[in-house]
């Protein structure tokens, strides 16, 4: 009832006019007077030592304008002399409860507090590794490979303690990494710390075995030859002459698959495969983490350059994609920088020979529908990633060179114009590769 009074009167419980008027030394005038009519006496106007600054609300309140101008912190200041202490109160008691509706956030989250003595980390975890099998169930990786991939991307995941919340330890954010145990923002940090350390750790291996820096692998396409599917026309129709869908991959410096997309039509060219494919979309778009620009290893100018992928003449140049300069006529150090590519671009070639070799359905055309195909490419490079020894590489290619028949190649990824970005990219690649830094004892005689 206080509140329905407030609502219609003011407080000095005459008929409320819709204003807002803010006063300074001096009030506001009341209603059915004009500001020129003279003050009453000392009882009507309350006196001197009530005279000072006032806040005057009288327009209409609500929850919502009432939630305004409580969350700024308004201070409302009472100052007539005839209010009621009913009223008062009421009113404080409306600014007490829209104050309990703020939320109070938390650094860290009292249940997270207590992850030291409760959490599943420094028990579980530390149970499990006493038990390899349940290990290896859990993480799907032994104690020992986590170990191993701990000493490699341990340091990329360290982060630094504030006086307001201890930082997650390197092995923890591993183990959220690899199994979900956690609040979702911690959960989807660690998977992208993780992610974006791994990809550091490849782009690392490139460098050190096939001398391309900043490289996330290597990418490139082949048809899957198949049977002519009922009733498809020409969609699995290639340039070969024969029906097949498409394998992109994307592998790294020990032949291992990164990213592999499949299924998509055999005539499927001029920008179709790569540009539609996720891993196209997501680069394009910049919402797949990977690792920041960083200079080139032991470059002179310390210009911050984005890792990137190589590729063929088939693919478009991009920012985060780099390709071939073309034509015949090169200056030497383009045709150094053609051939550093080709020499980091092996690795994907290589594995695409070893795939067919250990699998020899590859070889030949697959008799079995579209949809059953890709389940079986999609094992057998997972398999590939699972069985891939450095000892039997080179057993596995030189058996691969051999074959009269290899996997035809996929052309034309994706429309060649350049943007001026990936332009300047390239050409800060090429200067380095003819760098003291940069470049490496035999390039000019490969050349």
């Amino acid at each position: 009832n206080h509140l329905s009074d407030l609502n219609t009167r003011d407080l000095r419980g005459q008929p409320k006019v819709p204003r807002l008027c803010f006063l300074t030394g001096r009030r506001a005038p009341r209603a059915g007077r004009e500001e020129g009519d003279q003050e009453g006496g000392p009882e009507e106007s309350g006196g001197p030592a009530q005279d000072f600054h006032v806040l005057a609300i009288q327009s209409e309140i609500n929850a919502e304008i009432g939630a305004c101008f409580c969350s700024l912190m308004c201070i409302i200041v009472v100052a007539e002399a005839h209010v009621s202490r009913r009223r008062t109160i009421a009113l404080l008691l409306l600014l007490d409860l829209v104050n309990q509706r703020k939320r109070s956030g938390f650094w860290v989250h009292p249940l997270n507090q207590q992850r030291r003595s409760q959490g599943d980390f420094y028990h579980l975890v530390a149970e499990l590794r006493l038990d390899s099998q349940r290990h290896h169930q859990y993480f799907r990786m032994s104690a020992e490979q986590m170990d191993e991939l701990m000493s490699l991307d341990g340091p990329e995941l360290r982060r630094q303690s504030t006086s307001f919340r201890a930082a997650i330890e390197p092995k923890q954010r591993l183990a959220v990494g690899i199994s979900y145990h956690l609040g979702h923002t911690t959960v989807r940090n660690s998977v992208h710390m993780v992610c974006a350390a791994i990809e550091k750790t490849v782009a690392q291996g490139i460098w050190e075995k096939w001398d391309f820096p900043n490289c996330l692998g290597a990418l490139d396409g082949k048809h899957i030859h198949i049977q002519a599917p009922p009733r498809s026309g020409s969609q699995y129709f290639n340039y070969k002459k024969t029906f097949s869908i498409v394998l992109l991959a994307l592998v790294d410096a020990d032949y291992r698959f990164r990213v592999i997309q499949v299924g998509d039509f055999g005539r499927s060219s001029d920008g179709a495969v790569y540009a539609g494919s996720a891993l196209g979309i997501g680069m394009e778009r910049r919402t797949l983490h990977v690792p920041p620009h960083v200079p080139l290893p032991g470059a002179a100018d310390a210009t911050a350059v984005p890792h990137v992928m190589v590729g063929d003449a088939a693919f478009p140049l991009k920012p985060y994609l780099m390709r071939p300069y073309p034509g015949h006529n090169l200056t030497h150090r383009k045709i150094i920088f053609n051939y550093r590519l080709s020499r980091a671009r092996i690795v994907v070639e290589n594995d695409f020979g070893i795939l067919a070799s250990r699998w020899r359905i590859f070889y030949r055309q697959v008799n079995l529908h579209p949809d059953k195909v890709d389940s079986v490419v999609l094992a057998a490079c997972i398999l590939h990633n699972f069985l891939i020894a450095p000892s039997e590489n080179q057993a596995i290619l030189d058996e691969a060179n051999q074959q009269t028949t290899h996997m035809a190649p996929v052309r034309d990824m994706g429309p060649n114009r350049a943007s001026r970005e990936a332009c300047n990219i390239r050409e800060i690649f090429c200067d380095f590769f003819i760098s003291p830094e940069g470049s490496v004892a035999w390039q000019d005689r490969m050349v």
